[in-house]
């Protein structure tokens, strides 16, 4: 039987498809892997040895929905996510960005301790996010504050950002 296990739920941007194993240590029990957007670049596609288990996403999904009502800024979630090593810096740094704010590709790379010429890299990596919305690589905008990339579309990613108050606004 395999751990990997797997949910959909309605949104406000659509299906999402949560992807998760179990863990002792999640609230919930489970640790989330991915969580992917109908439509998204690079999705996840439920493979035939994964399981099925909407109960064990309850704890994320109830999160979830109160993101979307607007009565949650950080979630208590767990993840497991299997990045390079380059890419795992990347998303920590993106989680650091509070809610409603936003900052810049070249910012986030600065932050990071990396020379302009890596801007590129930082995007590469901010696009490979397993975890959309969780991770927020939506409140990463261009430097001269207009929304560019995102997997999920840029209709999303403003409304993600317009759901925290954080659009239109310059970069923080």
């Amino acid at each position: 039987m395999t751990s990997t296990v797997y949910t959909t739920i309605e949104s406000p941007l659509g299906e999402l498809l949560l992807v998760g194993e179990a863990s002792a240590t999640a609230p919930g029990g489970t640790a989330l892997c991915s969580l992917s957007m109908t439509g998204q670049r690079r999705a996840p596609t439920v493979q035939p040895d994964w399981r099925a288990d909407p109960a064990a996403f309850t704890h994320i999904a109830e999160q979830l929905r109160r993101y979307f009502a607007g009565d949650l800024k950080d979630f208590a979630v767990e993840f497991r996510t299997q990045g390079t090593d380059f890419q795992e810096r990347v998303w920590q740094a993106i989680d650091t960005i509070p809610y409603g704010a936003t900052t810049s590709y070249g910012r986030l790379a600065e932050q990071l301790g990396l020379a302009r010429p890596a801007v590129r890299a930082v995007g590469t990596a901010i696009g490979a996010n397993p975890l959309l919305i969780l991770r927020p690589c939506h409140r990463v905008i261009g430097a001269n504050g207009s929304l560019t990339g995102y997997a999920g579309g840029l209709e999303c990613k403003e409304y993600l950002l317009a759901r925290e108050g954080a659009w239109p606004a310059a970069v923080g």
